[in-house]
C-alpha cells in the first residue's frame, strides 16, 4: 500500500519531462497551422516591400528599412502570440485531447506551462526560418556595418519578443474563461488597442482635466489591469540611431517578464477552478 502511494506521489510530482513533452507537442501543432505561414509570408512581404518605398540615399533607405522591418516584426509576433495562444485550450477541449492529458494525471499547471512554453518557443524560433546562406549573411553584415547599424538594434528585438510573450500570457489568461478562440481574439484586440492608447489617454486626462484622486485611482486601476504596450515601442529611437540606455532596457524587460509571469499565474489560478 505504501509503495503504491509513493508511486502515485512520484507520478504527481512536478515533472520537467512532462512539460517538455507538452511544449514540443504544442510547437509541432502550431507550426502546422495555415495562419502561421500566412502571417509569416505577410511579414516577409512587408519587409521586402520596404526596399522599394524610397529611392533615396542608401542611409535614408536603410532607416526606412529598419523602421518597416522592426514594425513588421512587432506586429507579426504580436499577432502570432495572440492567434496561436487563443486556440490552445478551446481546440484541446473541442478535440477532447485535454481530457486524455489531464487523466494521466498531468497537473493543470504543468499543462498550461507546457502550452505557453510552446508558444514562446515558436516566437523565439521564427527568426531561424529565414536564415540566408553564410556568404550572403557576411555580405549583408559588411553593408550594414558601413551604414551605421550597431548592436543597439538587438535590445529592441529583445523587447519586441518580451512584448509578444506578455501578449501570449495575457491571451492564455483570457482563454481560460472564454468559450471560443474567436471570443478570445476579439477581447485581445480590444486589450491590444487599449494598451497602446492608454499612455496617450492618461496624459490627456492628467493635463487637460482635473487630476483629482478619483482620476488618479481610475488611471492606476486601468494601468494595472491593462499593460502599457506603448512602453515596449522602442522602434522610433532605434530608427534614428539613438542607443537604448541600459536602465530603460532593464526597466522595460523587467516589466515584460513581470506581466508575463503574473498573467501565467492568473491563468493557472482560473484554470484550476474551471470545470472540464
Amino acid at each position: 500500500m505504501s509503495s503504491e502511494t509513493g508511486a502515485v506521489a512520484r507520478h504527481r510530482a512536478f515533472s520537467f519531462s512532462r512539460i517538455y513533452a507538452i511544449t514540443i507537442n504544442t510547437l509541432t501543432e502550431l507550426t502546422r497551422l495555415k495562419v502561421f505561414y500566412f502571417l509569416l509570408i505577410f511579414a516577409l512581404l512587408l519587409i521586402g516591400s520596404s526596399i522599394f518605398m524610397a529611392q533615396l540615399t542608401f542611409q535614408q533607405e536603410f532607416q526606412i528599412l529598419k523602421d518597416v522591418s522592426l514594425g513588421a516584426m512587432s506586429i507579426f509576433t504580436s499577432l502570432l502570440a495572440i492567434v496561436a495562444t487563443a486556440r490552445l485550450i478551446p481546440q484541446d477541449i473541442e478535440d477532447r485531447t485535454i481530457y486524455t492529458i489531464l487523466a494521466k494525471p498531468v497537473p493543470r499547471f504543468e499543462y498550461l506551462l507546457g502550452k505557453i512554453a510552446g508558444v514562446l518557443l515558436l516566437l523565439a524560433t521564427v527568426r531561424q526560418m529565414s536564415k540566408a546562406p553564410r556568404e550572403q549573411v557576411d555580405d549583408a553584415l559588411r553593408a550594414l556595418r558601413s551604414s551605421a547599424l550597431n548592436v543597439d538594434i538587438f535590445p529592441g528585438i529583445v523587447i519586441i519578443y518580451l512584448k509578444a510573450c506578455l501578449l501570449a500570457a495575457l491571451t492564455l489568461f483570457v482563454s481560460t474563461f472564454a468559450t471560443t478562440n474567436i471570443f478570445t481574439i476579439v477581447v485581445m484586440a480590444f486589450i491590444y488597442f487599449i494598451g497602446h492608447l492608454q499612455a496617450t489617454a492618461r496624459e490627456y486626462w492628467l493635463q487637460g482635466h482635473s487630476s483629482g484622486w478619483i482620476t488618479h485611482a481610475f488611471l492606476a486601476v486601468v494601468a494595472l489591469i491593462f499593460p502599457d504596450l506603448q512602453a515596449f515601442n522602442l522602434v522610433d529611437d532605434i530608427v534614428v540611431g539613438a542607443a537604448i540606455s541600459l536602465g530603460l532596457f532593464a526597466k522595460t524587460a523587467l516589466l515584460g517578464i513581470f506581466y508575463t509571469t503574473i498573467y501565467t499565474l492568473l491563468a493557472a489560478f482560473v484554470f484550476y477552478g474551471k470545470e472540464l
